[in-house]
């Protein structure tokens, strides 16, 4: 419960800087991906649990990957069966996707699993009514080879003429960086002070001159 608790609030404090509230479980999803895989990779779609997106969860799905560029739907929230008018689960996830974008986002699907990397895909209805958006999010699964992945379709607008399908507005893909191997660097020395402050110039010794001992007045007889 104490890591529940911890990727909760770490859920609430990333979806306080999303600018777009109509999309806050997107945001809420990614982030509690973000914190359940820590340290990891990625996490293991063994570690998913639904306390974690609850408010999030008619949005949510769970992908396997079934051959190159093609996954299909394990679990679905009700939201992706309201876009479609229909049971979703087991369709492959191109089902939601226009025909002439499908080739694209089967494309972006092997990268995101092979790289593996995240995404972000801006949507659009086929008749231009409806707006979507969807993150792709990778997992392992028990075996430990990227086959699952977690995701989540927030849409706006009137989806009652079902079903509805999406061209592809905008793809953003983020590769996932191993935290573990390349950790943020740290410094413990102290910041340089920045400002009006000019650089110091070190003092670089003649070499061959000596400083006398002492300075003595000479006074003249005028």
């Amino acid at each position: 419960m104490d890591k529940l608790h911890q990727i909760a609030q770490n859920v609430v404090s990333m979806m306080d800087f999303n600018p777009d509230h109509s999309f806050a479980a997107v945001s809420q999803v990614e982030a509690y991906w973000d914190a359940l895989r820590g340290d990891q990779l990625l996490p293991k779609r063994s570690e998913i649990d639904p306390r974690g997106i609850e408010s999030a969860l008619e949005y949510a799905f769970i992908l396997e990957r079934i051959s190159p560029g093609v996954a299909r739907l394990r679990i679905a929230g009700s939201h992706l069966g309201d876009v479609m008018g229909m049971e979703v689960r087991g369709m492959p996830i191109t089902a939601f996707i226009s025909t002439p974008s499908r080739r694209r986002f089967c494309d972006m699907m092997e990268e995101l699993f092979e790289t593996p990397a995240t995404a972000t895909v801006l949507l659009k209805s086929e008749t231009g009514q409806v707006a979507g958006r969807m993150i792709l999010l990778p997992l392992k699964s028990d075996m430990g080879d990227v086959s699952r992945m977690l995701g989540c379709l927030v849409t706006k607008g009137d989806i009652s003429d079902s079903p509805c399908r999406f061209d592809i507005e905008h793809i953003r893909i983020r590769p996932v960086r191993d935290r573990a191997r390349h950790p943020v660097p740290t410094s413990s020395a102290p910041a340089a002070q920045t400002g009006f402050a000019e650089p110091v110039t070190p003092f670089i010794s003649s070499g061959g001159k000596r400083r006398p001992p002492y300075l003595r007045l000479v006074q003249s007889d005028d």
